[in-house]
């Protein structure tokens, strides 16, 4: 099954949340059609999480909240994560979603 492009799936995303009334921004723009992503949400109170996705085991995309792997709840440990994929990946999409109740705004299934 075909995915949508990246740019389109990003754009749904920061729509969802500006409709709820959170912010959500663009930190690094990757590549177009194919680009990985990767979220962070800023709970603006010092805290965050980020997001990858993975393929599920029926072949889906899943969203892996970073938590459980010893990626924040602090925003620096947060951030400092973000900087290594920034460094690491040129094609890499980095949003920032701000919202104060941590909500994440993904349709598809998040392991926490």
């Amino acid at each position: 099954m075909d995915r949508l492009p990246t740019r389109l799936w990003i754009e749904a995303l920061i729509r969802r949340a500006e409709v709820a009334g959170s912010s959500a921004f663009v930190v690094q723009h990757g590549d177009d059609s194919r680009g990985d992503v990767l979220i962070k949400v800023a709970r603006m109170d010092g805290t965050a999480a980020a997001y990858l996705p993975s393929m599920g085991l029926d072949g889906d995309r899943v969203f892996l909240n970073l938590t459980m792997q010893g990626v924040g709840p602090a925003e620096a440990s947060v951030d400092e994560y973000v900087a290594r994929a920034k460094a690491r990946d040129r094609d890499l999409w980095i949003i920032e979603i701000e919202d104060r109740e941590g909500r994440h705004f993904l349709t598809e299934p998040v392991e926490e």
